[in-house]
Protein backbone atom coordinates (compact mmCIF):
# COMPACT_ATOMS: atom_id res chain seq x y z
CA UNK A 1 0.00 0.00 0.00
CA UNK A 2 1.65 3.22 -1.31
CA UNK A 3 -0.98 5.36 0.27
CA UNK A 4 -0.35 4.40 4.09
CA UNK A 5 2.03 2.62 6.35
CA UNK A 6 -1.43 1.11 8.13
CA UNK A 7 -1.71 -2.22 6.13
CA UNK A 8 -0.94 -5.72 6.32
CA UNK A 9 2.49 -6.68 4.66
CA UNK A 10 2.81 -10.15 2.72
CA UNK A 11 6.02 -11.74 2.14
CA UNK A 12 5.20 -15.19 -0.03
CA UNK A 13 8.62 -17.18 -0.89
CA UNK A 14 8.53 -20.27 -3.15
CA UNK A 15 11.70 -22.49 -2.95
CA UNK A 16 12.64 -25.58 -5.00
CA UNK A 17 15.90 -27.60 -4.33
CA UNK A 18 17.16 -30.07 -6.58
CA UNK A 19 19.71 -32.82 -6.08
CA UNK A 20 21.35 -34.14 -8.99
CA UNK A 21 22.93 -36.98 -7.19
CA UNK A 22 19.63 -38.73 -5.91
CA UNK A 23 17.55 -36.81 -8.41
CA UNK A 24 15.46 -35.51 -5.49
CA UNK A 25 13.39 -32.72 -5.77
CA UNK A 26 12.07 -30.38 -2.49
CA UNK A 27 9.79 -27.48 -2.73
CA UNK A 28 8.93 -25.32 -0.07
CA UNK A 29 7.41 -21.90 1.28
CA UNK A 30 7.83 -19.22 3.78
CA UNK A 31 4.90 -16.80 4.74
CA UNK A 32 6.07 -14.27 6.45
CA UNK A 33 2.89 -11.55 7.46
CA UNK A 34 2.97 -8.36 9.23
CA UNK A 35 -0.27 -7.82 10.45
CA UNK A 36 -1.81 -4.31 11.28
CA UNK A 37 -3.50 -3.61 14.10
CA UNK A 38 -6.83 -3.59 14.86
CA UNK A 39 -8.33 -0.21 15.71
CA UNK A 40 -10.89 0.96 18.23
CA UNK A 41 -12.81 3.82 15.38
CA UNK A 42 -14.14 6.00 18.41
CA UNK A 43 -9.80 6.14 19.85
CA UNK A 44 -8.53 6.44 16.50
CA UNK A 45 -9.98 9.75 15.22
CA UNK A 46 -10.82 8.33 11.89
CA UNK A 47 -14.50 9.10 11.97
CA UNK A 48 -13.55 12.63 9.89
CA UNK A 49 -11.34 11.21 7.31
CA UNK A 50 -13.33 8.90 5.14
CA UNK A 51 -10.26 7.01 3.64
CA UNK A 52 -8.93 6.18 6.51
CA UNK A 53 -12.59 5.31 8.11
CA UNK A 54 -12.37 3.16 4.84
CA UNK A 55 -8.91 1.70 5.59
CA UNK A 56 -9.75 0.86 9.18
CA UNK A 57 -12.74 -1.03 8.74
CA UNK A 58 -10.88 -3.06 6.01
CA UNK A 59 -7.80 -3.72 7.93
CA UNK A 60 -10.81 -4.91 11.06
CA UNK A 61 -12.48 -6.84 8.65
CA UNK A 62 -9.83 -8.94 7.39
CA UNK A 63 -8.14 -9.28 11.09
CA UNK A 64 -12.09 -10.53 11.77
CA UNK A 65 -11.67 -12.77 8.99
CA UNK A 66 -8.57 -14.52 10.42
CA UNK A 67 -9.82 -15.12 13.50
CA UNK A 68 -13.19 -17.09 12.25
CA UNK A 69 -10.13 -18.71 10.35
CA UNK A 70 -8.75 -19.74 13.17
CA UNK A 71 -11.42 -20.24 15.69
CA UNK A 72 -12.41 -22.74 12.46
CA UNK A 73 -9.69 -24.61 12.52
CA UNK A 74 -9.43 -24.89 16.33
CA UNK A 75 -13.04 -26.28 15.92
CA UNK A 76 -12.03 -28.59 13.34
CA UNK A 77 -14.82 -27.59 11.32
CA UNK A 78 -15.37 -29.48 7.60
CA UNK A 79 -15.30 -25.66 6.20
CA UNK A 80 -13.00 -23.42 6.65
CA UNK A 81 -13.68 -19.70 5.33
CA UNK A 82 -10.50 -19.07 3.81
CA UNK A 83 -12.14 -16.87 0.55
CA UNK A 84 -13.63 -14.36 3.36
CA UNK A 85 -10.95 -11.70 2.72
CA UNK A 86 -8.04 -11.48 0.47
CA UNK A 87 -5.49 -12.35 3.56
CA UNK A 88 -7.01 -15.45 4.29
CA UNK A 89 -6.94 -16.35 1.05
CA UNK A 90 -3.58 -15.61 0.41
CA UNK A 91 -2.53 -17.32 3.55
CA UNK A 92 -4.94 -20.68 3.13
CA UNK A 93 -2.11 -22.67 1.70
CA UNK A 94 0.53 -21.79 4.85
CA UNK A 95 -2.69 -22.61 7.09
CA UNK A 96 -4.52 -25.88 5.64
CA UNK A 97 -2.22 -28.06 7.97
CA UNK A 98 0.81 -28.87 5.83
CA UNK A 99 3.54 -26.20 7.59
CA UNK A 100 4.03 -24.72 10.65
CA UNK A 101 3.07 -21.47 12.08
CA UNK A 102 4.59 -18.68 14.41
CA UNK A 103 2.73 -15.51 15.71
CA UNK A 104 4.42 -12.51 17.42
CA UNK A 105 2.38 -10.55 18.90
CA UNK A 106 3.30 -6.73 20.14
CA UNK A 107 1.56 -4.85 22.65
CA UNK A 108 1.67 -1.77 23.84
CA UNK A 109 3.07 -1.07 27.45
CA UNK A 110 0.59 2.55 27.94
CA UNK A 111 -2.64 2.45 29.82
CA UNK A 112 -4.08 4.13 26.83
CA UNK A 113 -3.64 1.14 24.83
CA UNK A 114 -4.42 -1.58 27.29
CA UNK A 115 -8.01 -2.31 25.61
CA UNK A 116 -6.03 -3.16 22.17
CA UNK A 117 -3.10 -5.15 24.25
CA UNK A 118 -6.12 -7.24 25.91
CA UNK A 119 -8.03 -7.73 22.21
CA UNK A 120 -4.82 -8.40 20.80
CA UNK A 121 -3.87 -11.29 23.49
CA UNK A 122 -7.03 -12.79 22.96
CA UNK A 123 -6.39 -13.12 19.37
CA UNK A 124 -3.00 -14.94 19.79
CA UNK A 125 -5.22 -16.74 22.36
CA UNK A 126 -7.74 -18.25 19.85
CA UNK A 127 -4.59 -18.57 17.69
CA UNK A 128 -3.12 -20.85 20.05
CA UNK A 129 -5.65 -23.09 20.49
CA UNK A 130 -5.50 -24.22 16.55
CA UNK A 131 -3.57 -27.24 16.47
CA UNK A 132 -2.52 -27.23 12.41
CA UNK A 133 -0.54 -31.14 12.63
CA UNK A 134 2.20 -32.17 11.53
CA UNK A 135 4.36 -30.68 8.75
CA UNK A 136 4.91 -32.98 5.55
CA UNK A 137 7.84 -33.07 2.96
CA UNK A 138 7.58 -32.31 -0.39
CA UNK A 139 9.90 -34.33 -2.08
CA UNK A 140 9.77 -35.99 -5.01
CA UNK A 141 12.38 -38.90 -6.74
CA UNK A 142 13.00 -37.60 -10.42
CA UNK A 143 13.99 -40.27 -13.34
CA UNK A 144 17.81 -40.70 -14.27
CA UNK A 145 18.96 -39.06 -10.61
CA UNK A 146 21.75 -40.88 -8.97
CA UNK A 147 21.76 -43.83 -7.01
CA UNK A 148 19.97 -43.71 -3.79
CA UNK A 149 21.64 -44.72 -0.17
Amino acid sequence: NAQSSRSHSVFMLHLCGYNKESGTVVQGALNLCDLAGSERLDRSGVASDSRRLKETLAINKSLSCLGDVFTSLANGSKHIPFRNSKLTYLLQDCLSGDGKALMFVNLSPTVESSNESLCSLRFAQRVNQVELGKATKHVQYTKGGGSRR
